[in-house]
C-alpha cells in the first residue's frame, strides 16, 4: 500500500492540473462524449453548455458564504480557543490524523457544509499544535470525512424521498428515513467508515516520501488576520463610534438568534446549508463584538472564495450538457442493462460515482438518475430504498477525487487540489469495499 500511495501521490503531483483546468478538461470531455454517444451536434452541445452555465449561481453563493462565514466565526476569540482546546487531544502526528478524520466525519454526518469548514479549521489548529504532521495528509483526512455526508442528516436524496409530493412520488411513494438513513445497510456503511477511515488515514501517514518535506511547519497555516486596534474613545469620530459599538452588534445578533430559535421551533432539526450559514454569520457578528472587528475578518475571508466563484459556473455548464444531451441517461441505462435484482444497487452505486464527475450535486444527480433507476428497480424487483441510497453513496464516493466539493476546504487550507488528491485516491479505493458490502449483503 505504501508503494501504491506514493505512486498516486507522484502521479497527481506531476499530472493533475489546477482545479480550474480540471473543470475545463471535463467540459471538453463531456462535449465530445455528447456528440459521440448521443448524436448531438456541436451547435447543440454549445447551446446546452451555455444554457446551463449560470444554473448554479445560488449554490455558488451558498458555498462562498460557507467559507466566508466559517472563516469569520473561526477567527473569533471564543471559537479559536475552542478549536485550540480540541486540538490538545492530539500530541503526535498519528493522533492528529485520527482526531481530524473522526471530527470531520461526525460533523459531516450532521451537515455537509458545517463538516467541511469545521474539518479544515480544526486541521489548521491541530497543525499548529503538531507541526511535524504531514499537512497535506491532514487536510486530506479532513476532506475524507465528507465521504459520509450523504449517509447522514443532510443527505439530499434520503431527505427528499421522505418528503411528501417529491417529484417521484407517483412512482416511488414516500420513503421514510427508517428505510434509508436508519436502515441496516446504511448504518453498517456509516459505522464501518467512521471506525476505519481514521485508521486508514493513520496508515497512509507511513506512506509519505521521506525525501519530501510536507510537515505543517513548511505551509502557511495562519487562520486569522492581524487584530485591528480600536482607537481611543476620545479620538473617535461619530462614524468610528458606530463602527466600534458593541451595542449595534449585540442588537442585530440577538435578532439573528431569535430567527434561529424560530426556525428550529417551526421545522425541527432542519440543518440545511442556509441555516448553517445564518448561524455562522450571526454568531460571528456577536463573537467579534463590534462591526469593525467583524468587517476586518470579512476582508480576510473573501480572499478564499475566488476559486468557488469562477469554477462553479463551468460545472453548471457541464451539468447542462450531461442532462440536455441525454448523456447521463445513456450512462445510467447501460448499467441497468447489465443488472439483476441483487446487483442493481451495486451497479447503481458505480454508475452514480461516474455520473458524479460531471454532475457533482446530490440533488441534481438524483433528478438525473432517479427517474431511470427507480422504475428499473421496480421492474426487476430490486429494493427501491437501497437503490436510492446507492445513488446517494455513489455521489459521495467519487467526491473524494472530484475537486468540486474540495474547493471550500482547499481555500481555507491554502492548498491546491493536487496536494491532497494522491491520498484521496487511496481513500476512494478503500471505501468501495464497505459500501459495496453494505449494498450487496445487508
Amino acid at each position: 500500500m505504501k508503494a501504491l500511495t506514493s505512486f498516486f501521490d507522484r502521479m497527481v503531483q506531476r499530472y493533475l492540473p489546477d482545479a480550474f483546468l480540471f473543470a475545463i478538461i471535463l467540459t471538453f470531455i463531456v462535449f465530445i462524449l455528447g456528440m459521440g454517444v448521443t448524436g448531438s451536434t456541436a451547435i447543440e452541445m454549445t447551446q446546452y453548455w451555455g444554457d446551463g452555465f449560470w444554473n448554479l449561481l445560488a449554490f455558488a453563493m451558498q458555498m462562498s458564504l460557507i467559507v466566508i462565514t466559517g472563516y469569520i466565526l473561526a477567527n473569533t476569540p471564543l471559537v479559536k480557543r475552542l478549536l485550540a482546546k480540541i486540538s490538545t487531544l492530539a500530541n503526535s502526528p498519528g493522533q492528529a490524523i485520527i482526531l481530524v478524520t473522526f471530527i470531520a466525519a461526525i460533523t459531516c454526518l450532521i451537515n455537509y457544509g458545517f463538516g467541511l469548514v469545521v474539518g479544515a479549521l480544526l486541521a489548521i489548529h491541530v497543525a499548529k499544535r503538531v507541526p511535524s504532521v504531514d499537512y497535506r495528509l491532514l487536510m486530506a483526512s479532513a476532506y475524507s470525512g465528507f465521504l459520509l455526508w450523504h449517509g447522514g442528516f443532510s443527505g439530499s436524496i434520503p431527505l427528499l424521498i421522505a418528503t411528501p409530493d417529491h417529484f417521484l412520488q407517483d412512482t416511488l411513494g414516500t420513503v421514510p428515513v427508517t428505510e434509508t438513513l436508519f436502515s441496516g445497510f446504511n448504518i453498517f456503511i456509516v459505522v464501518t467508515l467512521l471506525i476505519t477511515l481514521p485508521l486508514l488515514n493513520r496508515f497512509l501517514m507511513n506512506s509519505r516520501d521521506p525525501l519530501k518535506n510536507t510537515d505543517a511547519s513548511t505551509w502557511k497555516t495562519e487562520d486569522a488576520e492581524p487584530e485591528e486596534k480600536t482607537p481611543a474613545k476620545e479620538n473617535m469620530t461619530p462614524a468610528e463610534r458606530l463602527e466600534n459599538s458593541q451595542i449595534i452588534s449585540m442588537l442585530i445578533g440577538i435578532l439573528g438568534l431569535a430567527f434561529i430559535v424560530y426556525h428550529f421551533t417551526q421545522n425541527g432539526f432542519d440543518l440545511n446549508i442556509n441555516i448553517v450559514n445564518f448561524i455562522f454569520l450571526f454568531l460571528g457578528i456577536i463573537f467579534h463584538k463590534t462591526p469593525r472587528r467583524f468587517l476586518t475578518s470579512v476582508t480576510g475571508a473573501v480572499k478564499n472564495v475566488g476559486g468557488i466563484i469562477i469554477q462553479f459556473p463551468f460545472y453548471a455548464g457541464i451539468m447542462g450538457m450531461m442532462v440536455a444531451s441525454g448523456l447521463s441517461q445513456e450512462m445510467s441505462m447501460w448499467f441497468v442493462s447489465i443488472s439483476t435484482e441483487y446487483t442493481l444497487p451495486l451497479f447503481t452505486f458505480i454508475s452514480a460515482g461516474i455520473v458524479n464527475f460531471f454532475v457533482p450535486s446530490g440533488g441534481g444527480q438524483w433528478a438525473v438518475q432517479g427517474p431511470i433507476m427507480i422504475p428499473a428497480a421496480l421492474e426487476i424487483g430490486a429494493d427501491t430504498a437501497k437503490t436510492a441510497m446507492a445513488v446517494a453513496w455513489g455521489d459521495a464516493w467519487t467526491n473524494m477525487i472530484q475537486p468540486f466539493w474540495a474547493l471550500p476546504l482547499l481555500a481555507i487550507a491554502g492548498l491546491k487540489v493536487r496536494d491532497i488528491m494522491g491520498f484521496c485516491v487511496m481513500i476512494l479505493l478503500y471505501s468501495f469495499i464497505p459500501i459495496s458490502i453494505g449494498l450487496l449483503f445487508f
